[in-house]
């Protein structure tokens, strides 16, 4: 049974950075491939970032401009969301997905398993 675990969340003043982390268990993380999808507050959820079971392909929400970053440690059965220059619009709950589809892994209908969430909450 795959299962997914965030953390890293937290409260940021805009302008600032997090990084979130998603540990894997219960199959071999390098089957996955693996996004970062956000829900906020009367939104529908919102694929962030996704990057393929290698790391060498990523894909990013264009609303991001540049600001996040998806990387992955395959050793560590880890992916993880660098996020800078937080905009209170960035606000919601973070959860990490995990999918064995090759392709179309930057849509959320793609996704198989998902973690619970953490909460990111950025003031002005």
């Amino acid at each position: 049974q795959v299962q997914l675990v965030e953390s890293g969340g937290g409260s940021e003043q805009a302008g600032g950075s997090l990084r979130l982390s998603c540990v894997m268990s219960g199959d071999i993380f390098s089957y996955y491939a693996m996004g970062w999808i956000r829900q906020a507050s009367g939104k529908e959820r919102e694929v962030v970032a996704a990057i393929s079971w290698s790391g060498g392909s990523t894909s990013y929400a264009d609303s991001l401009k540049g600001r996040f970053t998806i990387s992955r440690d395959n050793a560590k059965n880890t992916v993880y969301l660098q996020m800078h220059s937080l905009q209170p619009e960035d606000t919601a709950v973070y959860s990490c997905a995990a999918t064995t589809t090759v392709y179309d892994f930057d849509k959320i209908y793609s996704y198989h398993y998902w973690g619970q969430g953490t909460q990111v909450t950025v003031s002005s």
